[in-house]
């Protein structure tokens, strides 16, 4: 059985899919982009923001689920630039201090609304 997760606190979904996807005690995140869900507006200009609003559009939709931080087990950042990992792990570390999930960083050539950084999760919950 799965359920259909969404909040009006992240950004609606901008194409097919939903923000996450309850299965069972797991829940799969769709990846974020730095987008304001309030104005629609992309956060850009500094890579740190852009990384907290990332952060900030995850955490909305865990809590909306009853998840928290703490319970994700898995996470994959897509950038636009490896030059940006050092600033964005930072940002991402703040989030991730103690029993880190497993993790992929990559870059691609390029991402939706041409933004610089994508994280998507996976959260699991006994």
């Amino acid at each position: 059985m799965k359920e259909i997760i969404n909040t009006s606190l992240a950004p609606a979904p901008i194409g097919p899919y939903n923000q996450a996807v309850k299965a069972g005690n797991t829940l799969y995140v769709s990846g974020q982009i730095p987008l304001e869900a309030a104005s629609g507006e992309l956060v850009s200009g500094d890579i740190a923001l852009e990384t907290k609003e990332v952060m900030k559009n995850l955490g909305f939709i865990l809590k909306q689920a009853g998840y928290d931080y703490k319970d994700v087990v898995k996470t994959t950042i897509f950038l636009s630039d490896m030059d940006l990992f050092a600033e964005v792990n930072a940002v991402y570390g703040e989030y991730f201090k103690e029993d880190a999930p497993a993790r992929e960083t990559v870059a691609v050539k390029e991402l939706p609304k041409k933004v610089r950084v994508e994280i998507s999760v996976i959260a699991y919950k006994s």
